[in-house]
């Protein structure tokens, strides 16, 4: 009789390569939802950032600040929601959150306003 030669893989070989796959799986997930978290910040960091920018702007064209964000040339990041507390003639204050990097809350303020919390030094933008 002869024997048959009969490849492929054995049940056992298939279950350690699924136990290495779901061991791989638990080390990379809370490393890219980590990476996903710095990445939203970053984009709220940036559009207060554009959003000075955009304020400094106004007062020089309009001699005071803005609290409405339609009345200058600027657009936030997709998901970033900017929220400008207080805009006088002499200083301004905002704070920029996004829903998906809750509780994450970044605030900058100019001139003579209140320091918006987290904000505790003028014109430096901090997140909490």
């Amino acid at each position: 009789m002869k024997k048959a030669n009969k490849a492929g893989f054995t049940l056992i070989e298939l279950l350690i390569v699924v136990v290495i796959i779901g061991i791989l799986a638990m080390i990379a997930i809370p490393n890219f939802q980590n990476t996903k978290g710095k990445a939203m910040k970053s984009a709220m960091m940036s559009d207060l950032r554009n959003l000075s920018t955009a304020e400094e702007s106004y007062l020089f064209d309009n001699e005071t600040y803005t609290p409405a964000l339609a009345a200058m040339t600027y657009n936030a990041s997709p998901g970033v929601i900017i929220t400008i507390v207080s805009a006088t003639a002499s200083g301004w204050s905002a704070s920029a959150t996004n829903p998906q990097s809750y509780p994450e809350t970044c605030s900058i303020f100019h001139g003579n306003v209140s320091p918006l919390a987290p904000a505790t030094v003028e014109g430096l933008i901090d997140c909490k």
